[in-house]
């Protein structure tokens, strides 16, 4: 999904952390951002217990703040060329439709952090490499995202690197966020993990809550210029989107690097499921209809 060529961004919606890590391995892959959750529910034991490699680090250096990377980001063509001013496009986006469409609900909307960082960083639950890939902080509020991840999306998980891919990927850390401001975000820690999980029904909510901000994205205006973000998205645009919910699947992940699928230890869904409630929010639009921990069965929302 393209940008406008002359929306405009404000570039202090992104802190830029890049070049200020110091790259110490905490984390496993898709995994990692659960890890921070875990941890911040259960304590650092639970990585332990869970078999997970939790792992430390500290990077007293990382300090916030915007980058003159980052603020080179101003138009929606700079999005349509650079992966940074995408993600700062994206966020932006979600800010406007997530706030009105909140509000009926009686949800006030707070925009979550954006950070790019290589590496490593500082988080509110804890240091976090780039290892654990994309990831929402509850206890700050914050979204990380570095961008070599979307290179790993591509070479090591298979998915297209198309726009709508990446911009999927954001939509669903925010989903994440929508959830700590419902409430809904807590049911990760009741049952972390297995098939039918706590946790993987946040996840599969946060995927049905990145369709639904696709099935508004190009309605969503500006609100400096008035013009939407986005344009009309095509056929190969949402099979970008699908092909990046299919390569995260836990059943894809756990095929490729054991050769054997566990549904037991399922975090995140399979990728059938993760595809199935992106649809599902693409399709309605609609909060309600994304309501995973109703659903008894997920196969089929």
């Amino acid at each position: 999904m393209s940008f406008n060529d002359n929306a405009q961004f404000d570039p202090s919606r992104v802190s830029d952390r890049r070049g200020r890590g110091r790259g110490v391995a905490i984390g496993g892959g898709l995994g990692g951002g659960l890890i921070l959750l875990l941890s911040l529910f259960f304590g650092p034991g639970v990585v332990d217990q869970l078999g997970l490699d939790g792992g430390t680090g500290s990077d007293p250096g990382i300090e916030a703040g915007a980058d003159p990377a980052i603020n080179a980001c101003q138009t929606g063509e700079d999005a349509n060329a650079r992966l940074d001013c995408r993600i700062l496009g994206t966020a932006e986006s979600l800010d406007s439709f997530w706030e009105p469409y909140l509000e009926p609900y009686g949800i006030q909307y707070t925009p979550p952090g954006v950070v790019l960082f290589t590496g490593q960083t500082n988080t509110g639950c804890g240091a976090a490499s780039s290892a654990v890939g994309p990831f929402y902080c509850p206890a700050d509020e914050q979204t990380y995202y570095d961008t070599a991840f979307f290179d790993d999306l591509v070479t090591r998980f298979g998915a297209s690197a198309g726009p709508l891919a990446q911009e999927y990927v954001i939509a669903h850390e925010f989903g994440h966020h929508i959830q700590n401001l419902t409430g809904a975000l807590g049911a990760s820690q009741q049952d972390p993990r297995g098939a039918e999980s706590g946790a993987v029904r946040v996840e599969l909510q946060a995927d049905c809550y990145a369709g639904m901000w696709a099935a508004h994205a190009t309605t969503v205006a500006d609100p400096e210029s008035g013009v939407p973000f986005l344009r009309e998205f095509t056929r190969a645009d949402l099979q970008d989107a699908l092909s990046a919910a299919s390569a995260v699947g836990d059943d894809r992940i756990q095929e490729s690097t054991t050769g054997q699928v566990n549904p037991e230890a399922w975090t995140h869904g399979s990728s059938e499921q993760r595809q199935a409630w992106f649809l599902r929010g693409l399709e309605t639009g609609d909060i309600e209809a994304c309501d995973t921990f109703a659903a008894d069965d997920l196969d089929n929302p």
